[in-house]
């Protein structure tokens, strides 16, 4: 579940600047990965004195190097001073209107939170030598000030990975729309199947150029072997089945929030039909919105 407040930090285009605190085992590591992934610079564990400094950078030009226009911490009670320092700090970072600060607090359910962990097998940094829960009740108590400050409250109890990288997708969107980029690649089977691969397509059934003497030496990026495979009736058919699962599959993908997909497209060497049908498929999804297309030919050079 979350929660949103209307601020005037919210109604600008897209936060750039994102601060993450939370209960310990709720799920701020998986925040700070989702936003990462999201093309945010991210700093976890920041000492909360340490803040304003880097928010410094963040409206500032002084880092050509290091991309930090869109940034987020994660400050909380790791830090001993973050109880005490962190309204001030957050009162100096809403008064800065470029830096389009935000707090985004991560919560969850004291069972889950103990579920967690007794799995982790990790100590609660509140306990004290008490038990996790006591840490847990403890912990909450001293930060429902904090919590009362958020913009945005995200209960993680029933959410998956993936829904919560969602959460912050939406969060995000405000400023840029997310592009998940789709990796067209084709290569021949006798040389390994693309690791990095998420679906496969086989044009092994296709008729093969390898066989035609006159078409042996040349790739699917040669006219004369794109005549050849897209002469052929299967070819014409299976580009229609695929482009029209793939229009279906690739908005799902960036729906759930996934930042890259890989299509393998092979068939034996890697040469010829699967090249043909990578471009083919290239010049079909082309214009799908929000998806950044690239090809890749891994072993066109392959013998």
């Amino acid at each position: 579940m979350q929660r949103s407040r209307s601020t005037a930090s919210r109604s600008a285009p897209g936060p750039r600047f994102i601060v993450v605190t939370g209960l310990s085992g709720a799920g701020k590591s998986a925040a700070i990965h989702a936003l990462e992934d999201l093309g945010y610079f991210c700093v976890d564990n920041l000492p909360t004195p340490l803040v304003p400094a880097f928010a410094d950078l963040v409206v500032s030009d002084s880092t050509p190097d290091i991309d930090v226009r869109r940034s987020a911490v994660v400050v909380d009670v790791r830090d001993p001073r973050f109880l005490d320092e962190f309204p001030r700090v957050l009162r100096g970072l809403r008064r800065r209107t470029r830096l389009g600060a935000i707090v985004t607090f991560i919560d969850a359910a004291d069972e889950a939170l103990v579920r967690r962990f007794s799995e982790s097998r990790r100590p609660h940094p509140m306990a004290r030598g008490g038990s996790v829960l006591d840490g847990i009740l403890e912990e909450r108590t001293r930060l429902a000030a904090i919590r009362g400050l958020a913009d945005n409250v995200i209960d993680t109890t029933e959410l998956t990975v993936h829904e919560l990288r969602r959460a912050f997708t939406e969060l995000s969107r405000g400023r840029s729309k997310m592009r998940l980029v789709v990796n067209l690649v084709s290569f021949g089977y006798k040389h390994g199947i693309p690791l990095e691969s998420d679906l496969l397509l086989d044009v092994r059934f296709l008729p093969n150029p390898y066989f035609v003497p006159s078409l042996r030496r040349h790739t699917g990026r040669h006219r004369s072997v794109q005549r050849y495979v897209d002469g052929c009736d299967a070819t014409k058919l299976f580009l229609e089945k695929a482009t029209e699962l793939l229009r279906f599959l690739v908005p799902q993908y960036a729906q759930e929030g996934k930042s890259y997909l890989t299509i393998g497209v092979g068939c034996t060497g890697g040469r010829h039909r699967s090249v043909v049908v990578a471009e083919r498929l290239r010049r079909r999804l082309t214009g799908l919105d929000g998806v950044r297309l690239r090809v890749k030919h891994r072993d066109v050079l392959q013998d």
